[in-house]
């Protein structure tokens, strides 16, 4: 088995984001979390998706694909059932994922499938210097809404829970340890987890920054039950700060791939005929 390492993450193309960025330790969590589960580098795939987040690809060596703007749930959904046995994360932004893709969030919420999915939340269409987000608060100047954000930020992880994802939790890049047993645990877990990871953008969002963070976050309590599904949704609607940890967590909703019948005892990748005649194909199909 060719054990995951440290050293067999490393790329050799150094990370380019903005001193001060919360990438950075997102990036070291996610490589940490890795080595921690004693995986093997073939029974990992990523999916990158575009901006400041899925310029990841370049800062770590995995088998994966960079997948299209808002596109890359439905690749990683694709990679699931081609070899359910495989781990597979997708990794976008707020604008990524929230945004053009979102759609394909509540997609893989509903069918539940045994997907990761970090979402890199900075508040901000960072990587085309600064734009306002679907997270972006009512009233934010940015360059796109000079006189200030007219809509509401989405409620992305209400949404989530609502329609069907098992595990929803929030992290912070600010808290290194607890950011690594999230994307373990959400790793681990058979069905579809959602990790979004709150971070400072240091050139475009300087009001978010560190300190505010560490003002406006609070860890969830030993009495919260992850399992109250009418809790998470009350929790997440009606706090003012941001609640970190597990907001949600279902063990009896099966993962997509365990409910198809003809992959029970083989991947889809296994079944596939090494030979494959075309013009049978041809004849019968066109």
């Amino acid at each position: 088995m060719n054990k995951i390492s440290l050293e067999k993450l490393m790329s050799p193309v150094q990370p380019t984001w903005c001193p001060g960025c919360g990438n950075f330790s997102i990036l070291t969590a996610l490589k940490q979390a890795l080595v921690e589960l004693d995986l093997s580098m073939e029974e990992v795939t990523i999916v990158f998706g575009i901006g400041c987040s899925g310029n990841t690809a370049d800062f770590i060596k995995c088998f994966g694909l960079h997948a299209l703007h808002g596109r890359g749930l439905a690749n990683a959904i694709g990679i699931k059932l081609a070899n359910h046995h495989q781990k597979v994360i997708m990794i976008g932004g707020d604008g990524d994922i929230y945004g053009e893709g979102f759609n394909h969030l509540v997609s893989a919420c509903r069918g539940n499938h045994d997907i990761t999915t970090l979402v890199f939340n900075n508040h901000r269409y960072s990587l085309t210097t600064g734009q306002s987000s679907p997270t972006s608060a009512k009233g934010t100047i940015s360059k796109s809404t000079p006189q200030g954000l007219i809509e509401e930020p989405i409620a992305a992880l209400s949404t989530a829970i609502s329609n069907g994802a098992g595990l929803v939790a929030r992290a912070y890049a600010g808290k290194l340890k607890q950011m690594v047993e999230l994307i373990k645990t959400g790793i681990l877990y058979e069905g579809f987890s959602l990790i979004d990871v709150l971070q400072p953008c240091s050139s475009f969002n300087k009001e978010q920054d560190y300190t505010w963070y560490q003002n406006n976050t609070f860890d969830l309590d030993e009495n919260y039950d992850v399992s109250n599904r009418t809790q998470a949704l009350d929790a997440l609607l009606n706090q003012e700060k941001l609640s970190l940890e597990i907001l949600y967590r279902n063990d009896q909703h099966l993962a997509y791939h365990k409910e198809i019948p003809q992959l029970k005892e083989k991947t889809l990748i296994e079944q596939f005929p090494k030979e494959i005649n075309l013009n049978q194909a041809i004849v019968e199909f066109i």
